[in-house]
């Protein structure tokens, strides 16, 4: 960045303003805004359809009508619920949750569970995270009685749903402003408008703040990977963690004690790496309501014993997950064809709920598109997970007549297709992925924020860089550039010797200490010269805090080279 603009960055630390130019962010004070907005708070009477539905909703609370909560079995899906849930009955409604199988019915709405609810008594549904697409479905529980309110932020299809009420801000004569909200975040808004016109008609206070609903937010949003350099999703997640950090909640203090986690140090990190994953897990080996339930919990006893058991099943999914990876991997290796631009993998073992998870780490490893499918008697489902250069369900889109129904989003997405159709589908999908991905060098690239070597880093640094918080999805924590570093030692470290721990000179001051994941193949080539890209953190270990690199990657200097 010009020094003259620089200048212009007034009170952001240089190297900051440097990875916020970089971002895109070129004009100061959006720059500011988004290091220090916490106050987005979007009119939730913006989106269309929440003034129809709030009425609806109202209605059936006066009228003490059945209503249920319908969600998805992901983490986005689940604490949608738990909101809604949470918010409907602080209002004195009458509602019950409900959240599909993932094996016995599969993403969505689906016909025959509508039919149940609707002889069950139920007059409103209302779907969280789920329902963009499935017209049918809809027209099938109007016909039985139904009234049914749409929440969702997938993709739209070529036709809307004719339900009572459709939430989703994509689409297109939807006025308000942020179109990337998660599930969980256009659920609350509809909480949001609940709550306030009930506050307003109410003489009482209401037993409920919107603050209290924060923290599922927090979670569905970072689990779901909604886009985080948004300011709405930044805004919510930030004040979100507040609410975690305080472990108000039954379930998250007990899941916070499964993972060993204290409140006060929750991350999106964390949500991402720890409590997400523990909550997925329920709906991908067993049944979402769990999750649901712990969510839920009023007490500690039922907390625990809710929180012990998503860990259990955390830990078989990582198991299962490994297998199936090293399975396809074998058959790729197998098959010897690198001019296949598409991974499409089928097994009748594979469990449904880490087909995606599989996919999305076989994109890892190959920098591909990945479609793994689980093989029924008459139909099959699969998750879909891409790259930048692809999108997926645009893809998918372009094979709509060989599928039974899909959704999802540019770079993750799911179907269910006839298994007469599989080999049209494999052989339409592996085309569109050659016409579009031929001729392009497909390599994973490391985005560098900025050149820092060893005497600006400092703990002040770290301090600064806590304001890109929180980091993650289209917000990735800052990778930087170190020339020429000077490894005084190493050694290997963790399961087979995979990682790398590293020494890195500084002069007139003590060393800094590094580690490299998955680097330990570097050991071979160390001590001495090499250019290190890296994140800066805090290393906290039996009460000791210092300063560490988290080496991302490494290569040979070129005075290493002998070229400088």
């Amino acid at each position: 960045m010009p020094h003259t603009l620089l200048r212009q960055y007034r009170q952001i630390n240089p190297i900051v303003a440097q990875v916020l130019y970089n971002r895109g962010l070129k004009e100061p004070d959006a720059a500011y805004k988004f290091l220090y907005d916490r106050d987005v708070d979007t009119n939730p009477f913006l989106m269309k359809g929440i003034n129809q539905a709030v009425a609806r909703i109202r209605h059936a609370i006066k009228k003490q009508e059945s209503i249920v909560v319908y969600g998805d079995f992901d983490a986005d899906g689940v604490t949608s619920t738990a909101l809604l849930m949470q918010t409907l009955r602080a209002l004195g409604a009458v509602v019950k949750p409900y959240i599909p199988h993932r094996v016995d019915e599969g993403y969505g709405l689906n016909s025959k569970a509508l039919l149940k609810l609707a002889r069950a008594g139920v007059k409103l549904v209302i779907t969280v995270d789920c329902g963009i697409r499935s017209v049918e479905d809809v027209e099938d529980g109007k016909a039985a009685g139904l009234d049914i309110i749409i929440t969702d932020h997938h993709s739209i299809g070529p036709e809307i749903p004719n339900a009572l009420a459709v939430i989703n801000p994509k689409q297109v004569d939807c006025d308000y402003p942020e179109d990337m909200l998660a599930g969980v975040g256009v659920a609350y808004k509809l909480a949001q408008a609940l709550l306030r016109v009930e506050g307003n008609m109410r003489r009482n206070a209401l037993p409920l703040n919107e603050e209290d609903l924060l923290d599922l937010v927090a979670i569905g949003t970072v689990a779901d990977l909604a886009p985080l350099s948004r300011l709405e999703n930044r805004a919510l997640v930030r004040r979100g963690l507040q609410q975690i950090n305080l472990a108000r909640r039954p379930g998250l203090r007990a899941l916070l004690d499964v993972v060993d986690l204290e409140a006060g140090k929750v991350s999106a990190m964390t949500i991402g790496y720890m409590l997400g994953p523990r909550i997925n897990a329920a709906g991908r080996l067993g049944s979402a309501m769990t999750a649901y339930h712990l969510l839920a919990a009023a007490d500690m006893k039922q907390a625990t014993r809710l929180a012990e058991e998503l860990h259990e099943l955390n830990s078989q999914r990582q198991d299962l997950t490994r297998d199936a990876q090293d399975l396809i991997r074998e058959r790729i290796e197998a098959e010897a064809d690198d001019d296949n631009l598409l991974i499409f993998a089928a097994d009748p073992h594979f469990q449904p709920g880490i087909v995606g998870l599989v996919a999305g780490r076989l994109v890892e490893e190959f920098y591909r598109p990945a479609v793994v499918m689980e093989q029924g008697e008459d139909e099959s489902r699969a998750s879909c997970r891409s790259i930048p250069q692809f999108d997926i369900t645009q893809a998918l889109d372009q094979c709509a007549d060989l599928l039974v129904r899909h959704g999802g989003h540019a770079q993750a997405a799911g179907f269910t297709v006839l298994n007469k159709n599989v080999p049209d589908l494999m052989q339409r999908l592996v085309g569109l992925a050659q016409q579009t991905l031929a001729g392009q060098e497909l390599k994973p690239t490391l985005e560098i924020d900025a050149e820092v070597d060893t005497n600006h880093v400092s703990e002040h640094l770290l301090e600064e860089l806590q304001h890109l918080e929180p980091t993650g999805y289209m917000n990735a924590a800052p990778v930087f550039m170190m020339r020429n570093a000077y490894i005084l030692e190493w050694r290997l470290v963790g399961r087979d010797n995979r990682h790398l721990k590293l020494k890195v000179a500084r002069a007139g001051r003590p060393p800094l200490d590094a580690i490299g994941f998955g680097l330990g193949e570097w050991a071979a080539q160390l001590p001495g010269h090499v250019d290190l890209a890296y994140q800066l953190e805090l290393n906290e270990w039996n009460g000791r805090r210092n300063l560490q690199l988290n080496v991302q990657d490494i290569r040979l200097s070129e005075s290493a080279n002998g070229s400088a």
